[in-house]
């Protein structure tokens, strides 16, 4: 907890949050991933690591598992937790970047693709950047689910994809909305938000 709040303190705009996220935020989360046909799952910002022991725990043994978090401490801290595990390759490199770390791993695409990063702070140009990647990465069958604690953004999100379902979750500090995506080209109207945790 204080370590993340020192992360926070020291870099709001990429960290974005005071706290690291809780169980419910984590299941919400990875809602949407079949843990039993999921051959690609990504990572953005792991931070903590709290979605990644989520992942971990569930995934299939010969499934890839790709963690990309640019924060130094942060990736010190998933390193001594998840280095050496079966699937699991931490990545201490930049989100935008993701389709090179996937042709690295010799895999074509990402079933599904979650992401800890704050667009509503982030730069316009670095989100778009990230989210012009994750068009690609995920290919036309893949899902892309990030969190956020304001719906700002969300038109900014649905220039790039079609938000199919929208969770709140109340039980985080501060809560959280997640929202579950896939392309624009390849699905109808997006819903509103319909759940909440």
């Amino acid at each position: 907890m204080w370590r993340f709040l020192k992360e926070y303190i020291s870099d709001p705009d990429t960290i974005g949050a005071i706290a690291p996220s809780s169980r419910h935020l984590a299941a919400a989360m990875t809602a949407s991933i079949d843990f039993d046909k999921a051959r690609c799952i990504v990572e953005y910002g792991a931070g903590t690591g709290v979605f990644t022991r989520e992942v971990v725990a569930r995934k299939r043994r010969n499934a890839t598992y790709i963690v990309i978090e640019q924060n130094d401490r942060f990736y010190e801290m998933l390193r001594k937790q998840f280095h050496g595990m079966p699937g699991v390759v931490l990545i201490h490199g930049d989100a935008g970047n993701v389709c090179a770390f996937l042709r690295e791993q010799g895999v074509g695409h990402a079933d599904y693709i979650i992401s800890g990063l704050p667009f509503t702070s982030l730069p316009r140009q670095v989100s778009h950047r990230i989210l012009s990647q994750t068009q690609k990465a995920i290919g036309t069958e893949g899902v892309f689910t990030t969190f956020q604690y304001t719906l700002v953004r969300k038109a900014f999100l649905e220039n790039y994809f079609n938000i199919q379902r929208i969770v709140r979750v109340w039980r985080n500090l501060p809560s959280a909305y997640v929202l579950h995506m896939k392309l624009k080209c390849c699905q109808g109207k997006h819903t509103s938000a319909d759940g909440a945790v």
